[in-house]
């Protein structure tokens, strides 16, 4: 296993971006793969709803893949929008990040396994505000939500229903004055009410990785 490397965000140069959440900042983050990788390039969250559909997997892929050869993708590792993102960027040959909501070396779900060993291969990490060996819980889940707003320069909220949980990034990154994008879907699918609202709220909406360029321009 990739070595665990146990850093401050007050101290490391890499983690600076964390600072922005105030009080509300980690004291420690666990990092295996590249620090490098939360710096190296001005960092974009992709993410979604677990139960995505065919069609938000297929955008979602697709603009990860076009952002991947400019910015870093950043996801929280789940199953749907957040798995599509991640291998779409392993498969332009991009750097991922993962924040994970239990420790670094149990990644959750344990069916992304392979996706982590090839995330940190590639130049990527995972990182987590958890001690290693901690496993992930529905509140560290919620609590993770902001990390991935925080290391991200904006947003971009791919397919997400009323209550998904990926609608945490969006209010976290509002909050960090970052700026948040949504995709929008077909009217009469659940899963894009979320977004809907996030559009009829002043998010930008996005339909290509030129949206998504222009946003944080």
């Amino acid at each position: 296993m990739t070595a665990i490397q146990e850093l401050s965000p007050t101290t490391h140069p890499e983690l600076w971006a964390l600072l922005a959440l105030g009080d509300d900042a980690p004291e420690r983050l666990w990092v295996r793969g590249d620090v490098d990788a939360l710096t190296a390039r001005q960092a974009v969250a992709v993410t979604g709803c677990r139960a995505s559909t065919a069609y938000g997997e297929h955008v979602a892929g697709e603009l990860a893949a076009d952002l991947a050869k400019t910015h870093t993708i950043v996801t929280g590792g789940a199953y749907g929008i957040d798995a599509q993102a991640a291998f779409a960027t392993l498969n332009s040959s991009g750097t991922g990040v993962i924040v994970a909501a239990g420790g670094v070396d149990r990644v959750h779900p344990q069916g992304h396994r392979e996706l982590v060993a090839r995330i940190i291969e590639t130049g990527g990490a995972i990182v987590s505000e958890v001690e290693p060996t901690e496993p992930p819980s529905r509140y560290r889940f919620i609590r993770r939500q902001r990390l991935v707003a925080a290391l991200s320069a904006g947003s971009v909220i791919a397919e997400a229903g009323w209550r998904s949980g990926s609608l945490a990034v969006a209010t976290s990154a509002r909050e960090l004055g970052r700026p948040v994008g949504a995709i929008p879907g077909p009217l009469t699918s659940p899963t894009t009410s979320g977004v809907h609202a996030l559009i009829r709220g002043g998010a930008t909406l996005i339909t290509s990785a030129d949206d998504v360029r222009q946003m944080l321009a």
